[in-house]
């Protein structure tokens, strides 16, 4: 793996990225995507930030993706993972199962996956990012997500049709608004427990 490679899987979302426009996506479209009966990922979460964050999974848009990250949270992959990559303004990151997790060495954090295959994208002219999306991290490879996740803190629209859209935050937000900023945090927040509603 080459070092932009290694960068990119971090989740660097490079400052050239183009501006994807023409969509024409309200949020309307997404509320009326996340009205259904889930799966839920429920977050606990432990650090700066002290609460729990409940995302409405989307696999009628992202199928594979969804049962991943539902595969992931069973197996209690996700258990103390922390939040790697935190940017004011525009999302936090975590899911590096691999190189993430609270108490170990995390000079890797963010260039990790898990032991399950990398997925293809799943992209969707329906949704955008805005406040509280969550989307896949990947690597250049737009088919290489496997196990990280970003949350939005506002509109982050120029990654639409870049990376995958999996779900959106209904409970929690003000959790999520208060996670350690820093790539990395000095002292980063912790998804203490992982768990899935169906």
């Amino acid at each position: 793996m080459s070092r932009l490679d290694r960068i990119l899987a971090g989740g660097l979302f490079a400052a050239g990225l183009a501006v994807v426009v023409g969509y024409g996506i309200s949020q309307s479209a997404l509320a009326q995507a996340t009205d259904g009966p889930g799966p839920n990922l429920t977050i606990e979460v432990a650090g700066a930030a002290n609460g729990t964050v409940v995302i409405d999974l989307l696999p009628d848009f992202a199928p594979q993706h969804v049962a991943q990250i539902v595969a992931l949270a069973k197996e209690g992959a996700y258990d103390n993972v922390v939040f790697h990559r935190v940017i004011d303004g525009f999302m936090a990151q975590t899911g590096d199962v691999q190189y993430g997790k609270a108490g170990g060495d995390l000079s890797m954090a963010g260039m990790g996956g898990s032991d399950k295959p990398d997925i293809p994208a799943e992209f969707t002219d329906k949704l955008s990012f805005q406040r509280g999306v969550v989307g896949m991290a990947r690597a250049q490879d737009p088919n290489s997500a496997n196990s990280q996740f970003f949350i939005t803190f506002g509109d982050a629209s120029f990654l639409d049709g870049q990376y995958t859209i999996v779900g959106n935050v209904i409970s929690g937000m003000d959790v999520v608004d208060k996670i350690q900023r820093g790539e990395p945090p000095a002292t980063p927040d912790v998804m203490t427990k992982v768990t899935v509603q169906e």
